[in-house]
């Protein structure tokens, strides 16, 4: 039975604590309990279930900057992690408004109970908007995030927990997102009114071996798409291992976590794969991990990209796409060494957002071109990478 003494009460159930002793109060979403975390905001205006389940989001509180959430309910196609569980993905959500009802053929259940269901914890009640300017001024907080159905609350721990926190910086959390073991992956992407088909090997397939420091499906369901076969490998896997699968190409994932941590046992395994001429494309903590091995730096963001609105522009081509970014760290640009070429940039802030290495087929890219937001403005760099493939292996090459 809930419990709703703290409703009679006109107690908040929630308390949103930051690291410099600022409380702000709530009603309480989800599960019950406390999360540790960094606090950033998302613009994007839908998809709330795919930011919710990515692993790149590990260690974060979710702040949606878009008032209404809910709308759509969940279902089962759109979990963006590769273990479907609960655990993958953002630990919190904050929301200005209570959860919409779902309204939504596709829905399968309703928000508030999956929020339960995978144990994170969410608030609203709040002004999304003010909590999103002070991160813009402030940076990205270290805070706790509580939810007491009683109202219950003991501040001055959670005022000690949040100052104490660690934060991102330093922690390597790609080896609690990634498969465990060595996985096929056949699953397309998915097309209105038939769901998801498989892709069913044949000779002569390429073959993309994929290192999981956090994949999202839809990454893979387009190799899929595009007639690959697709083998995933844990974070950890040694070149050797990666060689050992034989592939036409390599592909390093997104992820949470600070890079240069993760870089620690990645960064070995990167140089080695780099002198074996295999093309190899990466995205978010795959194109940090890649910048890393060629000799650049990588340093935390005041306030990071997240959202589904951000203008990239790809010096290649000369265009502007319209992109999904998830990233609270970045390469910097400036120390890209000779023979790295930068090849995108953010028009918000000029930070570095692609490079290739020259004369080798070697690329990468820091937003997300498996998401939709342009709709399908950076697809193209999925037919560029098999193109480097195609062109080893004395094939014609796709459109871009």
């Amino acid at each position: 039975m809930t419990d709703h003494s703290a409703w009679k009460k006109n107690l908040p159930t929630a308390l949103l604590v930051l690291a410099d002793g600022t409380v702000i109060e709530g009603t309480g979403l989800g599960a019950t309990g406390t999360v540790e975390a960094e606090i950033c905001f998302n613009t994007a205006l839908t998809g709330y279930q795919e930011i919710l389940t990515d692993p790149s989001y590990a260690g974060q509180v979710v702040t949606f900057t878009f008032p209404h959430i809910g709308n759509i309910g969940v279902n089962d196609e759109d979990i963006e992690g590769l273990d479907a569980g609960a655990g993958s993905g953002a630990v919190g959500a904050i929301f200005k408004a209570g959860i919409t009802e779902p309204s939504n053929y596709r829905a399968a259940a309703h928000l508030d109970t999956w929020l339960k269901a995978r144990g994170i914890v969410a608030m609203c009640g709040i002004d999304t908007r003010a909590l999103t300017v002070w991160i813009r001024e402030n940076g990205m907080p270290n805070a706790v995030l509580a939810h007491s159905p009683t109202g219950e609350f003991d501040i001055g721990a959670l005022k000690d927990s949040a100052a104490q926190w660690h934060g991102l910086e330093g922690l390597d959390l790609a080896k609690s997102a990634t498969t465990e073991r060595s996985a096929a992956w056949s699953q397309k992407p998915w097309v209105w009114n038939e769901g998801n088909g498989e892709h069913v090997p044949g000779d002569g397939d390429i073959h993309i071996v994929a290192i999981d420091f956090g994949v999202k499906r839809n990454i893979l369901r387009l190799f899929s798409g595009l007639g690959c076969r697709v083998t995933v490998l844990p974070a950890t896997a040694s070149a050797e291992e990666v060689l050992a699968q034989k592939p036409d190409g390599i592909f390093l994932s997104n992820g949470p976590g600070d890079p240069a941590a993760t870089g620690r046992y990645a960064v070995p395994t990167i140089k080695a794969l780099l002198t074996s001429g295999i093309p190899i494309f990466g995205i978010c903590l795959g194109h940090q991990i890649l910048a890393l091995a060629l000799g650049a730096t990588t340093v935390k963001m005041h306030q990071g990209h997240h959202g589904a609105n951000h203008p990239v522009k790809d010096h290649t081509t000369g265009k502007v796409e319209i992109v999904s970014m998830n990233h609270g760290f970045a390469v910097d640009g400036a120390t890209l060494p000779d023979g790295v070429t930068e090849t995108h940039v953010s028009l918000f802030d000029g930070s570095n957002c692609g490079l290739r290495l020259d004369g080798r087929p070697v690329f990468s890219v820091q937003h997300h071109p498996e998401a939709s937001p342009g709709p399908q403005d950076s697809h193209y760099l999925f037919r560029r990478f098999i193109n480097f493939i195609r062109e080893r292996r004395g094939e014609a090459a796709l459109a871009e």
